[in-house]
């Protein structure tokens, strides 16, 4: 092994024994929550864990009730959340496992929701930890889902396509409302005094590894690539991110935050910095351990998932994010409609792919909160169960087609591959029969149909997914949800043994981060041997389901097109009549043609 070995020959007890235990700690911070997790990283056991909820806005989100599009985060969530996370999953690998120290552990690593970039003064301290804008929403984090800047993007994306096109050629053809450039140009349209009062902006993705590290000035901070290459079209290419005259020729005091910029971002895995005394008295470590250059939760998860060649990982949450790794020498053509082509935000030394879908979780918890009757929320209260098991375990006695109804998943628009948040869900089929649990299993369905057009795209452009990786609270815990996933795309799906694979995934960067000197990893490909896997059992496509779905997907497929592209023309007069033959035939038995 390339990692310090963990047995050594002991002649004078006649035999070997086993040296201490080495652990990783790995922060996952998540869009209502963070949570730490302790893992032993020789076998992977997750030893501690602990989640600190925001406590912020609604379930950690500032929100607008006039402006459905706004998303903000205070600060200071993150850091309460870094102190009270760490410390009690360090306090929970006390409680379970009588051979751990906090002295054991030996590396940290950091994942995060992004793109949250958050606007900081000259020292790198991000401005809604100062009194004077303790209460102004533009002065927090502009959380990922943040699409107040839908108008800013299309801009950016205009002048990119008449000037620099290759900046949209990494990004897949069109810049994004989610994204960096994008939020800090809204910025200084809506509140001109938060934008000059802030020095630069961070990812979260990067501020804190700058915490603990004590690096938070702007000329110390180690930007991640992850974070700079999928959001802010950061590109070795053209020495790194975009130059201040693109910038300017958008607005001319963008120039001004370019030059706050550094021309290098980091890959995952090379160290931020060591843990500062502070932090470590906080934490309750020990100082100088090593921290890794941070990444997205998603970037990270594929890797605690086992991503690999040929591998897709689906991180299933409030919203899905798809990733994959191809080879350089591949000669991978442009992928339209991605979120990014970037070397080494995944792997070090691979090509990493980003795509996703903008909501999942958050769909099916809309129809939960909103949509429900009050006969249901009885029946799920008398029953002990929550909305979700109760309207799931209704909705598998269905069949698919049975319903009659087709949904797409575009309630908070479109990530991937139309790039688009000016779209919205719509549900089709639906008559004065129609039940609380076929719709929700409606909604399951649509977004199986935006998977697989995400699949779809990725082979069409020559990236072959050989296995398909789930991970998340979802994939964990609704076997239908796996199977209609399984039976839509015709594949079978693998879910990570781990119910944490972000923050495992971290971990496994913290020990990279550490090196063999200090009884860590040399390359990522050894941290997923050693700490990764999958659980046994997986979900294998139904060949009568399949065909059913296919039907389904080709009038997804064609509402998909109508809605959400300029220049496809159709008639949609058969696809309520073509639901309506495929429920009857479901219903009475018949063979589907």
């Amino acid at each position: 092994m390339t990692r310090a070995s963990i047995v050594t020959n002991n002649p004078r007890e006649g035999g070997f024994t086993l040296e201490k235990r080495r652990f990783a700690l790995g922060f996952d911070y998540g869009t209502n929550s963070v949570r730490a997790l302790v893992v032993d990283i020789a076998t992977g056991e997750e030893v501690g864990t602990a989640v600190y909820n925001y406590t912020a806005g609604v379930e950690g989100v500032i929100v607008d009730p006039v402006d459905p599009n706004v998303a903000r985060q205070h600060p200071k969530d993150y850091v309460d959340g870094l102190e009270a996370s760490g410390r009690g999953a360090i306090e929970q690998a006390k409680a379970n496992c009588r051979d751990f120290s906090p002295e054991q552990i030996i590396g940290i690593g950091v994942d995060t929701t992004g793109s949250t970039p958050i606007p900081v003064d000259a020292a790198g301290v991000p401005l809604g930890l100062d009194p004077k804008f303790a209460d102004n929403p533009n002065a927090m984090a502009w959380l990922w889902k943040d699409h107040t800047s839908y108008e800013e993007a299309a801009a950016i994306t205009a002048k990119a396509a008449e000037i620099r096109p290759e900046f949209l050629a990494k990004c897949g053809g069109a810049y994004s409302s989610e994204w960096f450039w994008s939020k800090i140009w809204h910025c200084m349209k809506v509140d001109p005094e938060v934008f000059e009062a802030a020095y630069t902006w961070v990812e979260l993705a990067d501020i804190i590894p700058g915490f603990l590290t004590g690096t938070l000035a702007p000329d110390q901070l180690k930007r991640g690539v992850c974070a700079a290459g999928h959001k802010a079209m950061y590109n070795d290419g053209w020495a790194g991110y975009p130059d201040k005259e693109f910038l300017a020729s958008l607005e001319p005091r963008l120039a001004r935050i370019r030059e706050t910029l550094p021309d290098k971002a980091y890959t995952a895995g090379e160290r931020a910095g060591l843990l500062t005394e502070e932090w470590a008295e906080r934490l309750g470590l020990r100082p100088g351990i090593a921290v890794s250059v941070g990444a997205f939760d998603a970037h990270m998860g594929a890797v605690g998932a086992g991503v690999k060649e040929g591998t897709l990982v689906k991180i299933i949450g409030t919203s899905t994010c798809d990733v994959a790794v191809a080879s350089k020498a591949a000669d991978l053509p442009d992928v339209p409609g991605v979120c990014g082509i970037v070397d080494g935000s995944v792997l070090p030394g691979y090509l990493g792919l980003e795509a996703g879908q903008s909501a999942v979780g958050d769909i099916f918890n809309w129809f939960v909160k909103s949509c429900v009757p009050a006969s249901y929320q009885e029946e799920a209260r008398q029953r002990g169960l929550d909305l979700h098991q109760l309207l799931t375990e209704k909705a598998e006695k269905q069949k698919p087609g049975e319903s009659g109804l087709i949904a797409l998943d575009w309630n908070n628009g479109n990530r991937t591959i139309l790039v688009d948040v000016r779209l919205s869900g719509l549900m089709l089929g639906q008559t004065l029969q129609t039940r609380p649990e076929e719709m929700y299993r409606a909604l399951i369905e649509g977004t199986a149909y935006g998977a697989r057009v995400i699949i779809d795209r990725l082979e069409e452009y020559g990236v072959h997914i050989e296995e398909v990786i789930n991970c998340g609270g979802i994939a964990e815990k609704n076997p239908m949800l796996m199977q209609i996933y399984a039976d839509v795309t015709n594949r079978t799906m693998k879910i990570s043994r781990s119910a944490q694979t972000p923050a495992l995934g971290a971990a496994m960067f913290g020990a990279v981060a550490a090196g063999p000197d200090n009884g860590g990893y040399a390359a990522v490909r050894e941290a997923q041997a050693a700490m990764g896997g999958l659980k046994e059992r997986q979900f294998d496509p139904i060949p009568e389901n399949v065909k059913i779905y296919e039907k389904l997907f080709r009038m997804y497929k064609e509402l998909h097109d109508i809605f959400g592209t300029r220049d496809y023309t159709a008639n949609l007069y058969h696809i309520m009549k073509d639901l309506l033959d495929l429920r009857d035939a479901v219903r009475e038995g018949r063979d589907i043609d």
